[in-house]
């Protein structure tokens, strides 16, 4: 039997509460499935462990994850301490020290999920955006010059790499070309003379190997707009750091809201674990009520099925979570229900238990 071995940082506000469900669907999955199993190692790293010590996560810890398969993260951030402080030092860190240079965000509409879009059609929102994760105008080069004084000066500078553009436009195209599906490109060449000029360059370069995938480019205005009036018009998305943090906010609320985003930070080589997140963020105005929305979580744990090479079992996963929707008999009130977080896990639970399993 194999075992994943899985780091958990539940992190701050709602993120233990919904990480607690995620881990109870995997141990359900393994347990009804059978020849895999999954160990899970907490750690108290987070907003909470700051305040208590000064770093969001001890001198070693870097360390002490490389050990395993997979990072499974719920939240960060807390009131009291500062977003760059809680971002930079725990998630930022974990994304570009493990090179998880391909971010992963699906926007699918699940059937029984809201949508704000008039006369849209499932059909209509099924997409992947491939969002850089490792540089781009989140790598944190820059200056602050005379701070203080009249004169003062800020600079933010993007790095655009050729490794970093090439590698996350070629996984875009590999994953194209293995779905049989459209492939867009996200930019800004017209306002952003160098580094998306080189962006749209690379993606040009790099699919002339590609020839069987068909390829779109649109700036980031103009596709915003289309995610709204016309998001048919993609399948595969690939974008820079900041567009692609945007634009998934974008997709997650037109495919049902933040309570059904997940995301993957991959390093695709394996050679250091990978991260799977909910996205929705801490939301501490609702934390310790029991009231957060797990889907996202759930969903994240269907992610890091699909990375084990447990996709039937991630299709499974997705299709409990519609299934809840549809039921209406386990939602939280986001949705609007009046389920509590365990509720909705536990639901989910008994469905996988239930159900006739399609994909495996």
């Amino acid at each position: 039997m194999s075992v994943h071995k899985i780091a958990v940082i539940a992190g701050d506000g709602i993120g233990p509460e919904v990480i607690e469900e995620g881990v109870k669907v995997l141990e359900a999955v393994a347990r009804i499935a059978g020849g895999f199993s999954f160990e899970f190692t907490h750690f108290p790293w987070g907003c909470e462990y700051y305040l208590e010590h000064g770093t969001m996560m001890p001198e070693d810890g870097l360390e002490q994850l490389q050990k395993f398969d997979a990072v499974y993260l719920g939240a960060v951030g807390y009131p009291g301490v500062p977003d760059h402080i809680s971002l930079r030092e725990l998630l930022l860190k974990i994304r570009k020290q493990f090179d998880q240079y391909v971010n992963v965000r699906p926007v699918r509409l699940l059937q029984g999920a809201p949508c704000p879009l008039k006369d849209v059609t499932r059909d209509q929102i099924d997409m992947v955006v491939i969002r850089e994760n490792s540089e781009g105008e989140y790598s944190g080069a820059g200056d602050w010059l005379f701070r203080g004084k009249p004169e003062e000066v800020v600079l933010q500078t993007g790095v655009f790499s050729r490794k970093g553009t090439e590698r996350i436009i070629r996984y875009a195209y590999e994953l194209a070309r293995k779905m049989g599906k459209s492939l867009t490109s996200i930019s800004k060449a017209n306002a952003l003379n160098y580094s998306m000029v080189f962006w749209d360059q690379v993606f040009e370069e790099v699919g002339r190997e590609y020839p069987d995938v068909e390829t779109k480019s649109y700036l980031v205005d103009a596709a915003s707009m289309y995610f709204v009036k016309q998001p048919e018009r993609f399948q595969i998305v690939v974008t820079s750091n900041l567009f692609g943090d945007i634009i998934t906010d974008l997709g997650a609320a037109i495919a049902g809201g933040m309570g059904l985003a997940a995301g993957a930070n991959l390093n695709p080589e394996r050679i250091y674990p990978s991260m799977f997140e909910p996205i929705h963020g801490s939301a501490p105005d609702i934390a310790h009520k029991g009231i957060a929305n797990p889907l996202a979580a759930i969903w994240s744990a269907s992610q890091i099925l699909d990375f084990f090479g447990h996709e039937g079992w991630g299709a499974n996963v997705l299709d409990v979570i519609e299934q809840v929707m549809v039921d209406k008999k386990a939602l939280t009130p986001d949705m609007g229900g009046t389920a509590t977080t365990v509720d909705v896990g536990t639901e989910v639970v008994a469905l996988l238990s239930t159900i006739h399993i399609k994909h495996v």
